[in-house]
């Protein structure tokens, strides 16, 4: 098994684009369709207001850069329509030319279960630490119920093969 990655990137300026649900919903189903069409596996994640962690998988190794461009590409473009028809003087006055995302993102190579289950562990206490819930599994944008409940979380789970 190849490794897998823990990458995390933020909304420009650490705003709090992803406040709204729909927004963070938008992130997830783009997340699920690129990994589907690279074959790639989703370990976990979590949505956080202004900032998102997740570790994936993918099959073959030069995966990563398309992955995590074509992501933060088509979340930005339904972000902004979310914002035009949610919040148009917002979207039209004031931030309307500036981009959703980063331009960098952050990436850590895991090569053990270990290593996961650490970053895992990390991404899912992010919303108890933020003081968005009291219990990480209470935030429902996040792996969390996957692990600690059992519960579907709006993408598949899992380790690959």
């Amino acid at each position: 098994m190849s490794h897998a990655f823990f990458l995390t990137f933020s909304c420009h300026d650490r705003r709090r684009l992803l406040d709204d649900d729909a927004a963070k919903g938008i992130v997830i189903n783009v997340l699920s369709e690129q990994l589907e069409k690279r074959k790639g596996r989703c370990l976990g994640f979590v949505i956080m207001p202004d900032h998102v962690h997740t570790v994936v998988w993918f099959p073959a190794p030069d995966e990563l850069a398309e992955f995590i461009k074509q992501w933060k590409r088509l979340s930005s473009y339904y972000i902004r329509k979310n914002l035009e028809g949610k919040q148009p003087q917002y979207h039209k006055a004031v931030r309307a030319k500036e981009p959703i995302w980063q331009r960098r993102y952050y990436c850590f190579n895991l090569y053990s279960e270990t290593k996961i289950k650490e970053k895992l562990d990390y991404m899912h206490n992010n919303p108890l630490k933020a003081g968005l819930v009291a219990k990480p599994e209470l935030w429902p944008f996040s792996s969390a119920r996957y692990y600690l409940l059992e519960q579907p979380v709006g993408i598949d789970i899992g380790m690959p093969g």
